[in-house]
């Protein structure tokens, strides 16, 4: 049996994303970076770096060797925002190339420089690649458990694409739901990243259920501002990729962008909190890019604003958030938000 998927990155949601896709007796090619790890994957049948107490199914291996991937017809990009151009690029002199060759994004974030969400990055990087993205509420270990999860899969290529790809990535406990809205899925998918600092934080300070929860739904008002001025829908956002992954990211120190915002909360300094980390807190690179595009575009994102003001070390994490509360009062629903 030959693999018809490959998963572009062996992280830990890489490695969870490959474990699913498995899980019916398919074969999945992963690749990680590092030769050693994937000879670890391979004789181990686990990630102990980066999803360690996953058994992992028979049908994934793993390859340091990115032509192999670049063989098949569908990958999953599950490599860290700031450096899938850079991976991507390598594919079409592989031979990643022809119709119909699908590319699924699943890595959350902006790049630092460009301000390209992750669909431009990658149609610059391999030009003729469908582009679709997968985002939603998804903790790695528990999608690797196989317990229920719940997605968005938003096709570039509409229902033709949804039809080819679908049936890859479907399973039991793993169930896509359809859009056309690639921009929608990309930017609540970022947004929510550096809004679960800003939850953290709350945590940190011991503010309560309550600073969170309004914390959550203003900061819904921003992820929608920033959508929909970049063409993205409302009722994309108010779906799994938008709201709902902002509700679960910032809600659990399962989340790494949660856990950095509750380090800052607590009093470390950024580069304390991310010191010596093998994963990575997405949201500590696309803040002050989003920060940056806001401003240029006349969007109004004060939680945003905070984040980077902690990330930079402009002022203590108290402080920040008295600045937040002291904002002259207005209606909740008015144009502006």
């Amino acid at each position: 049996m030959s693999a018809a998927l490959g998963v572009i990155g062996a992280g830990a949601w890489g490695t969870a994303l490959a474990q699913a896709a498995a899980g019916d007796g398919s074969e999945v090619l992963l690749w990680a970076r590092e030769p050693d790890l994937a000879a670890r994957i391979n004789a181990e049948r686990c990630n102990a770096v980066y999803l360690p107490g996953a058994a992992l199914a028979g049908g994934v291996r793993a390859t340091s060797d990115l032509a192999e991937l670049a063989a098949l017809p569908a990958l999953l990009a599950v490599v860290p925002a700031q450096f899938l151009g850079g991976v991507l690029a390598r594919l079409p002199e592989l031979g990643f190339a022809g119709t119909p060759r699908d590319l699924v994004l699943c890595a959350k974030g902006i790049e630092a420089g460009s301000g390209r969400l992750m669909a431009q990055v990658a149609a610059e990087a391999v030009p003729g690649a469908e582009i679709a993205v997968l985002s939603g509420p998804t903790f790695a270990h528990e999608v690797a458990a196989g317990l229920p999860t719940a997605v968005t899969l938003a096709c570039s290529g509409g229902r033709a694409q949804w039809a080819r790809l679908s049936p890859l990535i479907a399973r039991p406990a793993l169930r896509p739901y359809y859009s056309d809205d690639v921009t929608g899925a990309e930017v609540g998918g970022a947004i929510k990243n550096v809004l679960a600092i800003a939850c953290g934080v709350v945590e940190g300070l011991r503010l309560g259920q309550n600073a969170r929860a309004a914390l959550i739904a203003r900061g819904y008002a921003e992820m929608l501002r920033f959508g929909l001025a970049r063409g993205a829908r409302a009722e994309t956002l108010s779906g799994l990729c938008g709201l709902g992954d902002l509700v679960l990211t910032c809600s659990s120190t399962s989340s790494r962008n949660f856990s950095l915002g509750l380090a800052l909360g607590e009093g470390q300094s950024a580069a304390e909190a991310l010191a010596g980390k093998a994963t990575v807190a997405e949201g500590a690179a696309t803040a002050p890019v989003l920060r940056d595009l806001a401003r240029r575009d006349g969007i109004e994102m004060p939680i945003v604003e905070a984040v980077c003001r902690l990330l930079e070390g402009k002022a203590p994490a108290a402080e920040v958030v008295s600045g937040i509360l002291a904002r002259p009062l207005r209606a909740e629903q008015e144009p502006s938000l």
